[in-house]
């Protein structure tokens, strides 16, 4: 069964921008930026955890590499808590990951 799209309800759609100015403000705002950061602070820790995964680790193992307890390692995995960029490096390296500036 084909269907045609709704040229109409097409037009009616909110692109992405839209809702999230929707939703937290536009870009500049203290509402805007804090979700910006909450998404770059979930966006590097699921890197860090498909990493430790795909490298056969667990959180008690990168904990134990980084000297830090498993209970911060989840909470920065689930993007909970602001890490500093040495324990970012850190737990980058733990997992196999390698960073240079070029």
């Amino acid at each position: 069964m084909t269907r045609k799209l709704d040229i109409h309800k097409l037009s009616q759609l909110k692109t992405v921008n839209e809702d999230l100015d929707k939703r937290y403000g536009k870009e500049g705002s203290q509402g805007r930026d804090e979700f910006d950061a909450k998404a770059r602070a979930w966006y590097y820790a699921e890197c860090l955890k498909e990493a430790r995964k795909k490298a056969g680790l667990t959180q008690q193992e990168v904990a134990d590499r980084i000297g830090k307890k498993r209970a911060y390692v989840a909470l920065i995995e689930r993007g909970e808590t602001d890490m500093q960029l040495s324990t970012f490096i850190m737990m980058s390296e733990a997992v196999g990951l390698r960073f240079s500036l070029a």
